[in-house]
């Protein structure tokens, strides 16, 4: 890895010194998941020793699309957006660390919190050589690419956004919160009851419904207990109150977003989500004004999914006008 590490040295990205290989082995995929999920899933161990599953797909170069989904997707959420631009588009989706098919560390042997998240995302753009990245974020990975995106603003090119925030709000749902319950009862409905990755698969539909196999897909890695670590640890890093552990790092990041205006942007936003509704949208309307904008007013929060082909389209259009 060391021209790789040469070549993003100059941005800023170090490669650092990973900790003892862990015990982590490739998750083998079912038949019907490879139809609706036909990717090579490959693997690189993280700066904290942990081993990060992504899909690599497209030509090769040092210019990708980088997709980072939130809680409790995976990297399938942007199955068919890497399906359309992977015949001319290099494009890089990975599972956070305790996602998707991810390892799935204790919280003893991995700090789940934001800056965590962040220093993997830096770590894989090193292990890639990439010099050039267009990123989608969705959900918790509007904060850690937008993380990424402030901390290295050369590297980046076009921004897409999609339900997401990165920036301290006041705003939780209440679902959200009774997940985030004190004395361990949040976390027995998260990670015990599956009371996250269960209902999003249909609270967060409105235009239609997940078909059996793709609710199947978005539940395959939240089996157990154990498999479920990742989704609890990101309702648990929601940071709420400024003692809070991340909420620094979110405040930071908020003062680093004008940084990114000249930045061409697309927000693709569905108007029927529980979680970032119009209070979020408007607030990245007023951040970045000059961004073009599509509202599907009754797409739910799996914008992909519930906006079809018409959000997908949007944004493989505006990824493809990349020069």
């Amino acid at each position: 890895m060391g021209d790789e590490a040469d070549k993003t040295a100059e941005h800023g990205l170090e490669a650092r010194a990973t900790s003892k290989p862990t015990g982590w082995k490739p998750v083998l995929l079912p038949e019907w998941l490879q139809r609706i999920y036909p990717f090579a899933v490959r693997s690189f161990v993280t700066p904290r020793g942990a081993r990060m599953s992504f899909l690599d797909e497209g030509p090769r170069s040092d210019e990708a699309v980088l997709l980072l989904h939130g809680n409790p997707t995976w990297s399938f959420f942007y199955r068919d957006v890497v399906r359309s631009l992977a015949r001319e588009m290099r494009c890089v989706a990975p599972d956070h660390v305790g996602m998707g098919l991810s390892e799935k560390p204790s919280a003893g042997e991995y700090d789940y919190s934001l800056a965590a998240r962040i220093a993997d995302v830096e770590a894989l753009v090193v292990s890639l050589g990439l010099r050039r990245v267009h990123l989608v974020v969705h959900d918790w990975g509007g904060a850690i690419g937008f993380g990424f995106a402030t901390r290295h603003p050369e590297l980046v090119g076009r921004i897409v956004i999609l339900n997401t925030a990165a920036f301290p709000d006041a705003r939780i749902p209440a679902r959200i919160a009774l997940c985030r319950a004190p004395l361990g009862i949040g976390t027995v409905i998260v990670r015990g009851l599956n009371g996250f990755a269960w209902p999003a698969t249909w609270m967060a539909m409105h235009r239609r419904r997940l078909s059996r196999d793709e609710r199947r897909g978005y539940l395959f890695p939240y089996g157990n207990w154990r498999e479920r670590v990742g989704v609890d640890a990101f309702v648990r890093d929601i940071p709420m109150a400024r003692a809070h552990r991340s909420y620094a790092t979110l405040a930071e990041i908020e003062r680093g977003l004008p940084a990114l205006a000249a930045n061409p942007k697309l927000i693709v936003w569905g108007g029927r989500d529980f979680c970032f509704n119009d209070h979020f949208f408007e607030r990245w309307r007023a951040i970045f004004p000059d961004a073009a904008t599509r509202h599907l007013a009754d797409a739910g929060h799996y914008v992909l999914d519930d906006g079809g082909e018409e959000a997908r389209g949007e944004i493989a259009g505006f990824l493809r006008g990349c020069g």
